[in-house]
């Protein structure tokens, strides 16, 4: 099935590319998402005319990913965690706690930007690549350190002496 692409899709091409898809994918992903459109004559004189503003709208998403990754690039988040047994973490840092430090430091991103192959498990630094827009990449540094126990109270109850 032909569809003309309303918006980026990561593995089929940028918005405005008229692309060929099986039929379920454009019928269950696609179309109800409004990602795309069928490519019917009429639409795609719809689209030619939407095009500019398209390419306008793309060009400000650019150069504004751009100016983030310059100034996010080099960026080092510290994340305290709990640890079970010497470096392995209670649970693990996400995508998700590292836009929560980043948004801490005043860096607005999606969390689906923090290209994580998988959560991390465990103490240490680690050099996470960011996906700002499809052409603009950046890293930052995340410094996972232990969370320090908290000070235990005696166990026997103090006596005072009147």
């Amino acid at each position: 099935m032909k569809v003309i692409l309303r918006e980026t899709v990561e593995s089929l091409g940028a918005a405005g590319d008229e692309v060929s898809v099986a039929d379920g994918y454009a019928r269950n992903y696609l179309l109800p998402r409004k990602k795309a459109v069928l490519a019917t004559p009429g639409n795609r004189k719809l689209l030619e005319n939407q095009k500019a503003r398209l390419q306008l709208k793309a060009m400000k998403g650019l150069t504004k990913a751009e100016v983030l990754a310059k100034e996010i690039q080099g960026t080092v988040c510290t994340i305290t965690a709990k640890v079970v047994d010497g470096d392995r973490l209670y649970g693990s840092v996400t995508a998700r706690d590292i836009v929560e430090q980043l948004k801490a430091k005043g860096f607005e991103i999606d969390k689906r930007a923090v290209m994580l192959s998988e959560p991390i498990k465990n103490l240490g630094s680690y050099i996470v690549p960011l996906q700002l827009h499809p052409d603009v990449k950046s890293e930052i540094t995340v410094k996972v350190i232990a969370e320090e126990a908290p000070a235990r109270r005696s166990e026997a109850p103090s006596q005072r002496e009147d």
